[in-house]
């Protein structure tokens, strides 16, 4: 009854609505951190036993987290910085396990300009959300359903906005099936105070997600389909427009199938049980929006690898976005339980 009663408490925010007005807002809630995320495609739901998932799937959250804490860091484009935090802490047997997640971008240092262009010096602008998890296990089902509360805050310069989300999410789970799946909807919220007062909208995204462990050789394979919410997604790639002799210039079709494609990550881990761990994956958005013509930039595939040693862990991520942008992501997991 108590565990069920602090999941009911996390989703009391569902019932708040996204403001409409402008763009959307807090669009580094979506990115990935954790190296191993990354280097499957970036939107893997399904790592039950890595303590960076639960920030984007609190239905993982289980007493196999407890006590392990994950510290990650990217080096992105242009001096900005991304990084998280994630601990889990199993309160008892009988409540359960809570999770606490810290994300944050520095945008480091900007240069500002008036309307006419002059220079009027630098300022900061920063992210930073901060969340807490719980999930629970439906009586006499392998079903779980959690839920994270999450408080945001940006700067930019000296202007100041912050909200609050939730995250909902299901996961099927049984110890005896290689198999999981898992639902989740992230972002649920409200801009609560806006940079010049016009509210926007939270990036809310619906994602599917399952993994499947091969029988017999040491493979583990991730998909995800994602943002179920808005079925079009498809952006045209300059590189794909064409100009005929007269100047005049059409832009990329996408089609149905192409669009389709557009949903999916995929992702492979090889001996994912092992000290030793190689992962690859492919986002096929972010390849088809970032490829130029007659020149192979492999956007949109990832690669990285994981070492465990004794009570530590180290993974690294390198990603491909262009041929002149790429990122490594590197994460270090410590199990505070096990002594070296």
């Amino acid at each position: 009854m108590i565990r069920l009663f602090c999941v009911f408490i996390l989703f009391l925010s569902v019932s708040l609505k996204a403001q409409t007005g402008g763009e959307e807002v807090f669009q580094f809630l979506n990115l990935p951190t954790s190296a191993r995320q990354v280097a499957l495609g970036g939107e893997v739901l399904n790592l039950l036993d890595d303590v960076n998932q639960p920030i984007s799937n609190p239905s993982v959250i289980n007493e196999d987290l407890d006590n392990k804490v994950s510290v990650n860091y990217t080096s992105y484009l242009g001096g900005i910085n991304i990084g998280s935090l994630s601990y889990a802490k199993t309160i008892s047997r009988r409540f359960g396990t809570i999770h606490g997640g810290i994300k944050y971008v520095d945008y480091g240092s900007l240069i500002g300009a008036d309307e006419q262009g002059n220079e009027t010096g630098s300022f900061g602008a920063s992210d930073i959300a901060i969340s807490l998890g719980y999930a629970v296990n439906i009586p006499n089902t392998d079903f779980f359903i959690g839920s994270n509360i999450r408080v945001i805050n940006s700067n930019i310069a000296s202007y100041t906005s912050t909200g609050i989300s939730t995250d909902l999410a299901v996961l099927f789970s049984n110890p005896y099936k290689p198999f999981t799946v898992s639902l989740v909807v992230r972002n649920i919220g409200v801009q609560t105070k806006s940079y010049t007062g016009t509210k926007e909208k939270l990036p809310l995204k619906v994602a599917l997600g399952g993994s499947y462990k091969l029988e017999h050789v040491p493979l583990k394979w991730y998909a995800t389909i994602d943002n179920l919410q808005q079925w079009d997604i498809s952006v045209a790639n300059p590189s794909e427009q064409t100009t005929d002799l007269e100047g005049n210039v059409t832009e990329q079709k996408i089609g149905f199938i192409e669009n389709s494609f557009r949903h999916f990550i995929i992702g492979g881990e090889l001996f994912p049980e092992s000290a030793i761990n190689f992962r690859l994956g492919y986002n096929f958005r972010r390849a088809a929006e970032l490829k130029l013509q007659n020149v192979r930039t492999f956007s949109g595939l990832s690669y990285g690898f994981g070492i465990k040693l004794n009570n530590l862990k180290f993974n690294y991520a390198y990603s491909k976005f262009h041929s002149a942008f790429n990122t490594s992501t590197f994460s270090l997991l410590i199990d505070l339980n096990r002594r070296k």
